[in-house]
């Protein structure tokens, strides 16, 4: 790839690590709006036409492969929406980073690429970087 193409890419790289910087606060989730019925059955509530309780906002993630929810002060609200949004402008910016980086690593040589590898120790041994464990003495 010629150099031009790939100054390009990477100005483009570095203009989204500063989006990226900027993007603030932020958490995954989403925030549900949910009504209630209380089970009272004197309560407006129970009749048919009423929407029940509410409105309750939760906001709503998963982690660790199960559903957590926490509901949201009035107050809170307009918080927390602040940093979902923030959190998909993580996601969205993020994916575009990998989409051009893939696009610089293919456009570079690979000679170019040797050059800027990181140097390995010298003098040091491969391995897992644990020893044998030692046996207590026999008695």
């Amino acid at each position: 790839m010629p150099e031009e193409p790939r100054a390009g890419l990477e100005e483009q790289r570095a203009s989204l690590f500063a989006q990226l910087a900027a993007v603030g606060d932020f958490r995954p989730g989403s925030i549900n709006v949910t009504y209630r019925r209380c089970g009272k059955p004197n309560c407006a509530c129970a009749r048919q036409s009423h929407a029940g309780h509410g409105p309750r906002y939760l906001l709503t993630r998963s982690a660790g492969g199960k559903t957590r929810s926490r509901q949201l002060r009035a107050g809170e609200v307009e918080k927390v929406a602040a940093e979902v949004a923030n959190y998909r402008r993580f996601l969205a910016i993020s994916e575009q980073i990998v989409e051009v980086s893939e696009a610089i690593c293919e456009g570079r040589p690979a000679a170019a690429a040797a050059r800027q590898a990181p140097a390995e120790p010298s003098g040091e041994r491969g391995g897992s970087g644990q020893g044998s464990r030692r046996r207590p003495p026999r008695r």
